[in-house]
């Protein structure tokens, strides 16, 4: 299996539980635009319709930007806010 793949098998066996946490480090960093899109939308229904937390860590700022509160690391300081 391709990266990509690889991590849309494991978010997959994640979330088949409906757990009331998600850990995501970089959930859409290995794949393509259009998948990448597809595995944000999933959390975010996830988040609606169960109540999901979406912790997700990334370095896209556009992805951050569509999160409901970013936090980020500054010189070793985590600082809080909206995106």
């Amino acid at each position: 299996l391709s990266g990509g793949e690889q991590q849309r098998v494991a978010l997959c066996r994640a979330l088949v539980l409906e757990p009331p946490l998600v850990l995501a480090d970089e959930p859409t960093g290995n794949l393509d635009p259009a998948s990448g899109e597809g595995v944000f939308r999933l959390l975010v229904d996830l988040q609606q319709r169960h109540g999901t937390t979406a912790l997700v860590v990334t370095h896209n700022p556009e992805l951050a930007r569509r999160c409901g509160r970013m936090l980020a690391l500054d010189g070793g300081l985590l600082r809080g806010g909206n995106p």
